[in-house]
């Protein structure tokens, strides 16, 4: 199994997102979510109701609803300062889980980042298990050391893939295992989290760049396939 295959894999499942509203509202999000493997439907509320909301099912069944307002401003954000990133992950949260096994083709790297810390935090959250995570640029893991340097001081056991390697490893002291040999994972942003138990908290992040900056990828909280992505890397 290779990161394209189960990337290849999910982008054969569909889900269905409704969006009740008094409103056309439902148009901006169908072409917000064109690039994804969704269909996008549209009830029309009464107009007196409240604001528009989301339901989100898969095979039919009911996986959730959040508001309209909440899921377009994930999937279309401002620009915003990296301190503000965790608080974005943390609002967002149902975002991921409602979206999770749905590739994306056009995200960029302040929506990753702000997933990335999702990730992040469920695995700090845990504090045990095994972390792997894949940095396309070494000014990328650079930038982020600070992070892994924090989740060392968990029992989780932390492999970080840097292609080429780095100058002077500034997590040397820690026991944080550096990779530099990374073959056809250096073409990856990823992230991998397994909470070493029943899987409740296993997820993971898995991202090629394409072009302008703009990203192909999915994020999943399914066991399974996060053990595929493992397996991927191992």
């Amino acid at each position: 199994m290779s990161f394209g295959r189960i990337l290849s894999e999910v982008a054969d499942r569909e889900k269905r997102v409704i969006v009740y509203a008094p409103d056309d509202s439902g148009g901006e999000l169908a072409d917000v979510l064109a690039t994804r493997n969704l269909t996008v439907d549209q009830r029309r509320l009464p107009a007196l109701s409240s604001e528009a909301f989301v339901v989100v099912r898969d095979d039919g069944e009911f996986q959730g609803a959040l508001s309209l307002e909440d899921l377009l401003e994930f999937l279309t954000p401002p620009i915003r300062r990296p301190e503000e990133l965790d608080s974005l992950a943390r609002k967002h949260r149902v975002v991921y889980e409602l979206l999770d096994d749905t590739v994306f083709v056009s995200l960029d790297r302040r929506q990753l980042l702000a997933t990335s810390r999702e990730l992040e935090d469920r695995a700090w959250r845990t504090g045990r298990g095994r972390l792997h995570v894949g940095f396309q640029r070494a000014d990328a893991f650079a930038a982020q050391t600070a992070v892994y340097r924090e989740l060392a001081t968990t029992d989780i056991d932390i492999h970080l893939y840097v292609p080429g390697g780095v100058s002077g490893d500034p997590l040397a002291d820690t026991p944080v295992t550096v990779h530099t040999e990374n073959g056809d994972r250096g073409r990856y942003w990823f992230i991998l989290f397994d909470d070493g138990e029943r899987g409740a908290q296993n997820c993971a992040l898995i991202a090629r760049e394409t072009e302008g900056g703009r990203y192909r990828g999915l994020w999943t909280y399914d066991a399974d396939l996060v053990a595929e992505a493992f397996d991927a890397v191992e």
